[in-house]
């Protein structure tokens, strides 16, 4: 579980993190980054084991956290879009947020990828998910909040993939792999509609 802060503490871990994002290339995720974090960021190291607690991983889902929050307020407004468009906008959002640190980026997917730290990427990618759709205006309650929630996770996780691998100088190319994604869901779902109503009559 991503730790509950207060406002100040949460401000005080985002400072560390956004100190640490240029350090990672050099020296990784690691202790000594996030030493270096908090003491850029005016803190005692001490406050490591606090806002940090599971060292490494707490910083890099910190990391995760201050995205989505910083992603929600950089796509503004999209409630006049249509659902898939919000969606697409968010993402977008959220892709050029993370543009500047690719490489932080890439160590962390690499840290994550690690079959002991499953659990850790999983819960990371359904609270990325749960963001985008809640900002999307999804709320819903039933079976599909699940199941349109594990589908964008899927789509987020293979758009990561490819920007990680593209050496493009900007997102353009990741933002056209996530439209095709986003249109091959659109298929599917107007597949499904016809047989749910065939079952139906």
């Amino acid at each position: 579980m991503m730790e509950a802060l207060n406002e100040s503490d949460r401000a005080g871990r985002d400072a560390a993190i956004r100190a640490m994002l240029p350090l990672v290339p050099a020296t990784g995720w690691t202790a000594r980054t996030i030493a270096a974090g908090l003491h850029a960021a005016g803190l005692p190291e001490e406050e490591a084991s606090f806002l940090f607690p599971r060292g490494v991983l707490s910083a890099i889902a910190a990391w995760r956290d201050l995205t989505d929050r910083e992603m929600v307020a950089a796509a503004g407004d999209v409630s006049a879009l249509r659902v898939s468009a919000r969606v697409r906008a968010l993402v977008a959002a959220r892709l050029a947020l993370i543009a500047p640190h690719k490489e932080a980026a890439r160590q962390a997917a690499a840290l994550l990828a690690l079959p002991w730290n499953a659990p850790a990427a999983l819960r990371g990618a359904a609270r990325t998910a749960d963001a985008i759709w809640v900002a999307a205006g999804d709320v819903s309650d039933d079976l599909s909040r699940y199941t349109r929630r594990a589908t964008l996770a899927a789509i987020l996780a293979a758009t990561l993939a490819f920007f990680l691998h593209d050496e493009s100088e900007d997102i353009g190319p990741t933002l056209a792999f996530l439209d095709r994604r986003l249109a091959d869901l659109a298929r599917v779902q107007r597949c499904r509609r016809p047989r749910k109503k065939a079952e139906a009559a």
